[in-house]
């Protein structure tokens, strides 16, 4: 196996060629995009097979990128609390799992665009009947067995999040040069 190791002058002019990807599915996310665009962030929109969100760095012959390099890590939108419990009620639960599955093997994050998400499940303060430890059990058994975070976050930050989640990422597998 063959490692490169960049400059740190190299490194940032990469990482300049960041690119997220948004699954074309991806709905009432203006905020997102007002935020990239706002600091001129490279968007790809792409069908994604799972979740919403990824990244990229483009082929770039001079910056020493021979091919498009995908990151193996995803972000999952959720809007609100009564999404994500919408999603593991009855009629939609088989499909999150699915999409939980197809995650497992990559690094996942769900970002819950409500500060106050964590406390909400707890209250049972959503309009859905379902009880509220029961949501809280079914939370936390498919975070551990499929492996993914949750983030509660004010919305007006998500495209901050999103950006810096994938460049952090981004440079630490870029210098660890192992692709």
């Amino acid at each position: 196996m063959i490692h490169y190791h960049y400059t740190d002058t190299e490194l940032n002019k990469i990482l300049k060629t960041l690119t997220i990807v948004v699954d074309t599915r991806e709905q009432v996310n203006g905020h997102i995009m007002d935020y990239l665009r706002s600091k001129d962030v490279p968007i790809k929109l792409k069908k994604l097979d799972t979740s919403d969100y990824g990244a990229m760095i483009p082929k770039n012959e001079e910056l020493g990128i021979a091919r498009d390099i995908y990151l193996n890590s995803r972000v999952e939108r959720k809007a609100s609390v009564d999404e994500i419990v919408g999603n593991l009620g009855k009629d939609e639960r088989t499909r999150f799992e699915n999409e939980l599955i197809r995650s497992q093997d990559i690094p996942l994050t769900l970002l819950l665009e409500d500060p106050e998400g964590y406390k909400k499940i707890l209250n049972g303060t959503y309009r859905s009947k379902y009880d509220p430890l029961a949501l809280l059990g079914s939370l936390n058994t498919f975070k551990a067995r499929y492996g993914f975070e949750i983030v509660y976050l004010d919305n007006k930050f998500s495209g901050n999040f999103i950006y810096y989640h994938f460049y952090y990422q981004m440079k630490n597998y870029l210098k660890s040069g192992a692709f």
